[in-house]
């Protein structure tokens, strides 16, 4: 069977401009009830068939706040092998230009890239300076607020952890300003009607310190482990904990940033992740 493609001669920047001056986000295109995605989202057969086949397998992130092994195995240990330094992912149980600090929009990078994801996604600067209130939308602000709190107590006890894990003082990343920025996201994956042609977020991998990943169950994710593409099957109710640039150069590559990935969702249920990027103080 001919797998389809994005034609050849259309104007990608005008339809660009056309989505964007619209408006209506992915979602708005999920909604609208068309089989067909528009052909800035049509990826290289090559980059969506490499995905969708090398995800045979499912892997469940090593590694627990909570499993027996002491704080300083944080980067192994034989309950949990893996883990920080070798998959760059870690689970826990507990609960750029300058930007304006709150912004909605679909794909950050549109204008630059070859193809658009399917998802859409809000963005709010929690520290080290917050916006005034009122810029929160009342929808979820006080949530918002609840979760930053919470992140940050994660992200200073996830400092101490790793600190130790290099064999330094608990507090040494922490007094190294690695941990001061942290940005909110609410990334969503609406309904694809054609997942085989596009793919909800691009392989890559994240230029901070680390970062916080809540989701809402839905399936997607997917790391690059040993060579292949494999689905993450996190814990239920875990946060995944996903290891940055930033964090594998300053460690000598003793902590590892990984390469992942979304698939386009192809069930109704919409996927929904929430994330705090942290990043070093300005």
């Amino acid at each position: 069977m001919a797998v389809p493609t994005a034609p050849t001669t259309f104007d990608r920047m005008k339809e660009v401009k056309e989505f964007d001056k619209s408006k209506i986000g992915v979602k708005g295109l999920s909604d609208s009830g068309k089989t067909s995605i528009p052909s800035i989202f049509v990826h290289p057969p090559e980059t969506v068939s490499t995905l969708l086949k090398s995800s045979s397998g499912t892997i469940g992130i090593p590694g627990s706040l909570q499993c027996r092994c002491t704080r300083s195995s944080v980067k192994d240990c034989g309950e949990h092998p893996g883990g920080s330094s070798t998959m760059g992912f870690l689970p826990s149980d507990q609960p750029w230009d300058t930007l304006i600090s709150v912004t909605y929009s679909s794909n950050n990078n549109l204008y630059r890239s070859k193809a658009a994801t399917w998802h859409d996604y809000v963005m709010v600067w929690m520290a080290p300076e917050r916006p005034e209130l009122d810029q929160i939308p009342e929808l979820y602000r006080n949530e918002l607020l609840a979760w930053d709190e919470n992140a940050a107590k994660l992200t200073e006890t996830l400092a101490e952890l790793l600190s130790e894990g290099l064999g330094l003082h608990s507090k040494k990343l922490k007094e190294s300003s690695l941990f001061e920025t942290r940005i909110f996201g609410g990334m969503f994956y609406p309904y694809c009607p054609q997942p085989d042609l596009t793919v909800g977020l691009s392989d890559h991998t994240d230029p901070g310190v680390k970062t916080l990943l809540l989701k809402n169950g839905a399936p997607g994710l997917q790391v690059k482990y040993q060579g292949e593409w494999v689905d993450v099957k996190p814990l239920p109710g875990s946060v995944i904990i996903n290891i940055g640039d930033f964090l594998e150069i300053v460690s000598n590559g003793e902590y590892r940033s990984v390469q992942h990935c979304v698939l386009a969702n192809l069930k109704k249920q919409p996927r929904v992740s929430i994330v705090h990027w942290v990043d070093v103080g300005n």
